[in-house]
């Protein structure tokens, strides 16, 4: 069979909000899938839009379909821009959007920036809305991450993004499981912004914070913690549950730093042990997360040091997200499964995503 290389552009808009992850990678299959990064960059969104999109979920039902054709329209401006610069052509554009509902159990999963003005605005082929598929069929639209982690990285035991959430992925009884392990950035930062930073860099302000263990243990016990593997989480989890748990709490912010990170690395270092196969499994550790030295540190000791962290650029760690939404987009054109019942507890595999020719 001849070598089939496909150029793609990959777009992934955080739960954070912080910019656009875009990706021109190629990917390439010859009885097996490799890829390459070959340019990425964050696209930082103005004040106005980044306000827009964090606010999303409150708008009416107007303003909220004028601001999916508007960011649909943004979307395909920088990649318009993006391959002028670059003098190049992808295949396609793959466009996971900007989350504003995630209600799974209600048949619910919604994705601004629309398809059709993103297409016209890029004046390339779009491949976008690749949740609500799997959602219809009863899975929970995530995490769609792991399809990628099992064909681009073979060799890494388990694949951990920490995001606006910390998810992971890993192979079990023949099987890919996936499931969000715990929130990460999207209760760090707020608590960072309040001490005048964005985020806390290399965790430093955590590191000097001191753990509250009552706080601890009550995040231990949430109710997520208890649902079965295939599980998600979203924003109304934040807001009902995990925020007025922490708000509760009149300690300073380096405490709750420190809190968080030591209940971080205690619930994705249960799920290493419960799940790993070899004495010293390999962990792939992308996202903004990945620079927190003092969480990487509080794993560690979780881990009791038995673990190898495996090499990453700052480009996966950075673009992890678009570079696997471009290939499953692939996956789409190819007619390929891209998203997994395993994983999301649907019916059945499938392959989703919107064509926009």
């Amino acid at each position: 069979m001849s070598t089939a290389a496909y150029p793609m552009i990959g777009l992934m808009s955080g739960t954070s909000g912080d910019g656009l992850d875009l990706a021109y990678c190629q990917y390439t299959f010859d009885e097996s899938w490799r890829y390459e990064i070959i340019e990425a960059l964050t696209i930082p969104f103005s004040e106005s839009l980044k306000e827009k999109l964090l606010n999303s979920h409150l708008l009416s039902a107007l303003d909220l379909s004028l601001l999916d054709v508007d960011f649909g329209r943004w979307m395909g401006e920088q990649v318009s821009l993006f391959c002028q610069k670059s003098q190049i052509r992808p295949l396609a554009v793959c466009s996971h959007g900007h989350t504003v509902f995630h209600q799974p159990t209600k048949g619910l999963s919604l994705q601004i920036g629309n398809g059709w003005a993103l297409r016209v605005a890029s004046n390339l082929p779009v491949i976008n809305d690749f949740r609500m598929l799997d959602v219809q069929q009863g899975g929970q639209g995530a995490p769609l991450v792991p399809m990628g982690d099992r064909l681009l990285f073979t060799d890494c035991d388990f694949c951990i993004n920490l995001g606006g959430i910390a998810n992971i992925s890993m192979e079990h009884d023949g099987q890919r499981m996936a499931f969000d392990c715990s929130p990460f950035n999207l209760l760090l930062n707020p608590l960072a912004q309040r001490l005048g930073a964005e985020y806390d860099d290399q965790g430093n302000w955590a590191r000097s914070g001191k753990v509250n263990t009552a706080l601890l243990s009550h995040l231990n016990q949430l109710a997520f913690y208890q649902l079965n593997e295939a599980k998600s989480l979203g924003r109304e989890d934040m807001e009902n549950d995990f925020l007025p748990l922490i708000k509760n709490y009149e300690i300073a912010p380096q405490d709750k730093l420190a809190t968080l990170i030591e209940h971080y690395a205690i619930q994705i270092a249960k799920i290493i042990h419960r799940y790993q196969v070899g004495e010293k499994p390999t962990v792939l550790i992308t996202g903004g997360g990945a620079y927190n030295s003092f969480f990487i540190e509080r794993l560690d000791s979780q881990l009791d040091g038995k673990w190898r962290q495996y090499p990453a650029s700052d480009e996966l760690i950075e673009f992890k997200e678009a570079l696997i939404f471009g290939f499953l987009g692939v996956l789409r054109m190819r007619n390929e499964i891209n998203c997994l019942a395993s994983v999301t507890g649907a019916s059945a595999d499938s392959c989703g995503g919107v064509w926009y020719p």
